[in-house]
Order: C-alpha cells, then structure tokens, then sequence
C-alpha cells in the first residue's frame, strides 16, 4: 500500500467506488393514483376526498423517495468508464511494480556481484599478506639458524682451543715433573754416593 501511495499520490482508494453498494434502476413504474382512490374507497372506507387526498400524500412521498434515489443513482456507463479506469490504473501500476521489481533485482544482484568480488580481492590479499609474512618469518629463522650456527661453530672453535692448551698445559706439567724427578734422583745417587763415600773413608780411618 506503500509502495501504491508513493508511486500514485493521485489514486485513493476511498473514492473508488467498487466497493459501495450500487443500485440502478432500469425503469420506474408510473403510480396509478385512479386505482389506489377506489382502493381506499372501496377497501379502506374512505370518501372521494379522503382517498385523494391520501393519495396525493403518498404519491408526494413516492415522487420525492423517487426523485432522491435517482440524485444518488449512478448510470451503467459511468460505472463501465469507472472499471474500465481502475482497471488500466491498475495495470499502469503493476507494470511500475514489476519494472521497480526488475530494477530492484538487477541493483541487488550488481550489488551482490560487488561484494563477492571485494571478498575475492580481500581474501588474495589476506592470503599475499599470509605468504609474504610466512616468507619473512622463514627468513628471520633461516638467519636466526645461521647466527646460531655460526656462534656454535666459534664456540667450538673456542672450546677446541682451551681443551689443546690445557693439553698443551698437562704435558709441560709431565715434562716439568719427570725432569725433577730426574734431578732429584741424581741428587739423591750423588748424595748417597758422597754419604758412602764418606763413610767409607771414616771407616779405614778409624779400622
């Protein structure tokens, strides 16, 4: 009914008359007043005066009913111009609604084509984005696990080293030792060679 009053301001449907009762007349019968004056005279007892009088009273009161019927009245023709009227409005409106409809549809379907094409392009994007952090993140590890490496590698080399000295270290320690136990057995033989020596001498001193 909204879409109706938008599009067709000028079109009321309370001034449309298909929906009122309607009454035509196709002929009115001429009272007879002759018959109804010796009807009253006859039946209803009343004099000559009487009757035509009452007579006139009634047909008075029928030619206004009449006369007000036929003010209110509405001929065949204007109610064939009326329907034949609604009936080309109303197929007016219903080629507006199914034009709107069809505009309607092909804007919804350009507009669902819009967004399925912002989604595709958000989804590549999301997924370049994806792939260009995973191949930084990778780079970042590879350095990282070379950085690594390397320092393992020196330290090695480090560790290698101080393990070769304290070597080095051990056999100058062995070779210092051996070469005092070497004097100190030479000191010891030259010592007890003197000692004997002595001894023996004090010996063919005294004997």
């Amino acid at each position: 009914m909204n879409i109706i009053a938008r599009h067709h301001p000028d079109l009321s449907f309370q001034k449309l008359p298909l929906f009122t009762p309607v009454r035509c007349i196709s002929s009115i019968t001429k009272f007879d007043t002759r018959k109804f004056v010796q009807t009253l005279e006859e039946k209803g007892g009343f004099d000559t005066k009487q009757a035509e009088a009452a007579v006139t009273v009634v047909n008075g009161a029928i030619n206004d009913g009449i006369y007000s019927i036929t003010n209110n009245l509405v001929t065949k023709e204007t109610l064939s111009s009326i329907a034949y009227q609604q009936k080309v409005d109303f197929a007016k409106l219903k080629g507006e609604l199914q034009t709107m409809d069809k505009s309607e549809f092909t804007t919804l379907k350009k507009e669902q084509e819009k967004l399925r094409t912002d989604l595709t392009n958000l989804k590549n994007r999301l997924k370049e984005e994806i792939t260009k952090n995973q191949a930084s993140v990778r780079l970042d590890l590879n350095l990282e696990k070379g950085r690594i490496r390397e320092e393992s590698s020196i330290n090695e080399l480090k560790i290698e080293d101080t393990f070769s000295r304290i070597d080095e270290e051990v056999a100058n320690m062995q070779s210092q030792i051996k070469s005092v136990k070497t004097q100190v057995l030479q000191w010891l033989m030259g010592v007890s060679t003197g000692t004997l020596a002595v001894l023996l001498a004090v010996g063919r001193f005294l004997y």
